[in-house]
């Protein structure tokens, strides 16, 4: 349903920094870089960075990438930790999502509450 999601950053180069750092353990990449604006994904990108440029104030957002294994999201938090996020969850089962939902939160350079989440779900033959 989503084709791609932007954030802006206060800090463009400390938050690319940040993303190259995190992206790479769920097999994510910088794609396109424009300068001004860069685009992460795998084949194409589909979250992107750009400077602040609009609105007052800043505005957390809620961010969770797909992590192809739980090794994947353990990976995810401590490349983040080692680039200096805050770490908000450490990685864990929450069952209160559903009994297969595995994630990590972190918080990113420009204060978003950001996710990696592997889900196994259980299916019925």
């Amino acid at each position: 349903m989503l084709d791609h999601i932007s954030i802006q950053c206060a800090d463009l180069e400390a938050s690319s920094a940040f993303y190259d750092a995190v992206l790479g353990t769920i097999g994510g990449r910088r794609v396109l870089d424009f300068g001004n604006s860069i685009g992460y994904g795998i084949e194409f990108p589909c979250f992107w960075l750009g400077p602040l440029e609009t609105g007052e104030g800043f505005r957390e957002s809620h961010i969770a990438f797909t992590a192809p294994t739980r090794e994947a999201v353990v990976a995810f938090r401590d490349a983040a930790v080692l680039a200096g996020a805050e770490s908000l969850h450490e990685p864990r089962v929450w069952p209160e999502y559903h009994p297969g939902y595995f994630g990590a939160f972190v918080r990113d350079p420009d204060g978003n509450n950001i996710e990696a989440v592997h889900h196994t779900w259980e299916t019925t033959s």
